[in-house]
């Protein structure tokens, strides 16, 4: 087993250990951060650390290693979700400006997300990384960033696209532009995403990621 198959845990142990709290058996982001949750092996001591470090939320994430169960909450199989690597530097596709976003973009980063991908991305999840996005006639159409960092890898994430915009290539351009921020930081990227995400795929592969494992996703739920 390799830091990848349980990288919610690795990087609650490491890089993002400030982003969090843990101990020898559980973790969790801060909830303003990320509703993430891990443990350090598929057992039940571990289930009850986790309950033990839960705090007021309703829901979490799990991905890679799950406990068999976790005191007074309810664990539901998400499905798998395709872990993807990518192996050198992609080009850049043209396309319009990217810039970095701040506190300033917060507010368009949080409606962005909120109609794609509703839940995942709070008000603190900027500290996990760098975000880049392209603004259309002043607003935010579409992002992608950096999330999970752990010894030798950093995740892409929040790669979401207004849907007035779909199909113009921001999302390529976006991702491949953090691909090679990512390389040139020495590290391998690497991302998340649903095997039923065939749009989605379908860029990723395009840009040379591939598909390392299927990890297990699972939803907490108080």
């Amino acid at each position: 087993m390799t830091v990848l198959d349980n990288p919610i845990w690795h990087a609650l142990r490491t890089r993002h250990a400030a982003l969090g709290d843990s101990d020898a058996m559980a973790a969790a982001y801060h909830p303003d951060v990320a509703p993430f949750v891990g443990v350090a092996n598929a057992d039940a001591p571990c289930g009850e650390a986790l309950a033990a470090r839960l705090g007021e939320r309703d829901t979490y994430y799990l991905v890679g290693v799950i406990p068999p169960q976790v005191p007074g909450w309810e664990l539901h199989d998400h499905g798998v979700i395709d872990q993807m690597i990518c192996a050198s530097a992609p080009d850049a596709p043209p396309g319009p400006d990217a810039i970095e976003l701040g506190a300033a973009h917060l507010d368009d980063m949080l409606a962005l997300t909120g109609l794609v991908y509703p839940g995942y991305f709070r008000r603190e999840t900027p500290r996990m990384g760098r975000y880049l996005g392209i603004y259309v006639d002043g607003r935010l159409a579409a992002m992608a960033g950096e999330r999970m960092d752990l010894p030798g890898h950093r995740e892409i994430s929040g790669v979401c696209t207004h849907p007035d915009h779909l199909g113009k290539g921001y999302a390529q351009r976006l991702v491949a532009l953090v691909t090679r921020d990512i390389f040139a930081a020495g590290l391998q990227p690497f991302l998340h995403v649903s095997a039923a995400n065939v749009r989605a795929k379908r860029v990723y592969e395009h840009l040379g990621f591939a598909d390392r494992a299927a990890l297990a996703h699972y939803v907490l739920q108080r």
